[in-house]
């Protein structure tokens, strides 16, 4: 459905860097869309026309290898924006985006979004942040898989899970709700399926980390520092 007034951006903090003038402009040409978990918002080879806006939920970006093999870049989480990389000279997507969960988003003229990053100097500067920033952590992926075991791999990513996403309980602990299932935890982590349940299963048996069979992607760590 369309966006009647910008009232509704306000709540969002990526916007901002925005002017009255520009959310107002924004809220006009921006269509407020939703999807279920498993649903794809775009794919390889598709044309870069939107860029998106993640209002609830959780999305998945990677590209695929050959038929069965995935490799996921970024994990996207509400209030986040993701296809923002339309500035390059290719006109199409390398990547692919899914919702791990059911999303609420904005899809917003890629054609009016690099207006509005021409037109204010400090909204180009935050896109640019953000392209850096996921670049950076690519890199950071790499480096851990040279340097890091499998298990330190896994340990890293619900580490920084909590530290960035965690919700604290009580004095110590942090519970954190991935959305992912194991398989999509090898994929980011550059592991193995068995590998990943593996080291949850041993990191619950040492107390470092607790989880219910039945809601496997709620983790409570318990103790942080062990990670």
């Amino acid at each position: 459905m369309l966006v009647d007034t910008k009232t509704e951006f306000r709540a969002l903090k990526n916007l901002n860097h925005l002017s009255d003038s520009q959310m107002e402009s924004l809220s006009r040409v921006s269509i407020l869309k939703t999807l279920e978990k498993g649903e794809i918002i775009f794919n390889e080879g598709d044309a870069k026309n939107e860029v998106y806006l993640l209002v609830s939920g959780s999305v998945k970006t990677g590209s695929r290898i050959g038929e069965d093999k995935l490799l996921i870049k970024n994990i996207v989480h509400k209030d986040s924006f993701f296809g923002e990389n339309i500035f390059a000279s290719n006109t199409t997507r390398k990547e692919f985006a899914e919702a791990l969960s059911p999303i609420e988003y904005y899809q917003i003229p890629a054609d009016h979004f690099r207006k509005m990053a021409e037109e204010n100097q400090e909204f180009a500067n935050f896109i640019l942040d953000i392209i850096v920033a996921r670049l950076f952590e690519l890199e950071e992926r790499l480096k851990n898989f040279v340097f890091k075991s499998a298990k330190e791999r896994i340990m890293y990513f619900i580490k920084t899970t909590g530290e960035r996403r965690g919700i604290k309980i009580g004095m110590d602990e942090c519970l954190i709700n991935h959305g992912m299932s194991h398989k999509e935890i090898a994929s980011l982590t550059d592991t193995s399926r068995q590998t990943v349940a593996r080291v949850l299963s041993e990191l619950k048996r040492t107390n470092v980390i607790h989880f219910s069979p039945r809601k496997p992607n709620k983790i409570l760590i318990r103790d942080m520092a062990a990670l």
